[in-house]
């Protein structure tokens, strides 16, 4: 059993913390506006409902499930006091022209969770991004059995991999080792295993047959952003 602790309550956020305590583990879940906005997601799963920082105290995992661009705005000394094995999960992805606007970094070629990586002045593991959030509730399977949907999970602590993996696989997914974080453009927005739902074969297919290339409809445009209705 792990202590998790979540920042973000939104589609994948409130999965998560669905998903992680009816596996079993503690899970404490914050968001920006309180906890008293997280009481009805505390009831339903036995969750606690925290502070960002509370969040974080103890946690053994730590999930960052925010907007990429909000990353930023998280306390800088969030994770400075924690312990040094603590695992982050990062689980954002890149939005410009719908969401995130123009973020520089990630612009001019870092991976997108290497970015993450610098505003949190942490090590994370990439996972969870790549599925669409109810497809988390509605695909997790036992597993035995054969038709699991997969996942990639990338980062370049072998220790925080192992744990991140088993934990996809507590939840009812088949984790995928998808290599460093310098590879984890590999499972980004635009990627041929992007939102497809594929097992382990596919997953594997799909991370050898991206490209780091960014598309231009995943980079910002000089009136980034929009919304998701109508990207900019």
């Amino acid at each position: 059993m792990a202590n998790i602790g979540i920042i973000g309550s939104g589609n994948i956020g409130a999965a998560l913390t669905r998903l992680f305590t009816r596996a079993g583990h503690q899970v404490a879940v914050a968001n920006s506006r309180g906890p008293a906005s997280l009481q009805a997601l505390a009831s339903e799963t036995g969750a606690r409902a925290a502070t960002v920082v509370d969040a974080v105290r103890g946690a053994d995992v730590v999930v960052v499930t925010v907007p990429m661009a909000a990353v930023s705005t998280l306390p800088k000394d969030l994770l400075q006091n924690a312990a040094a094995d603590l695992v982050v999960i990062d689980t954002s992805n890149y939005y410009p022209q719908q969401r995130d606007g123009l973020i520089a970094g990630v612009e001019a070629g870092m991976t997108e969770s290497g970015w993450v990586e610098k505003q949190l002045g942490r090590p994370v593991i990439k996972v969870f991004n790549s599925i669409i959030a109810q497809h988390l509730l509605d695909r997790a399977r036992p597993q035995t059995d054969s038709g699991r949907v997969a996942l990639a999970v990338a980062g370049d602590s072998a220790p925080a991999k192992t744990l991140v993996m088993q934990l996809v696989d507590d939840i009812g997914f088949d984790p995928v080792d998808a290599g460093t974080m310098d590879e984890s453009w590999r499972q980004q927005p635009g990627t041929p295993g992007y939102l497809k739902d594929y097992d382990i074969a596919g997953v594997r297919l799909a991370l050898a047959e991206a490209t780091p290339q960014r598309k231009p409809e995943w980079r910002a445009t000089p009136n980034s952003p929009g919304t998701f209705e109508s990207p900019a």
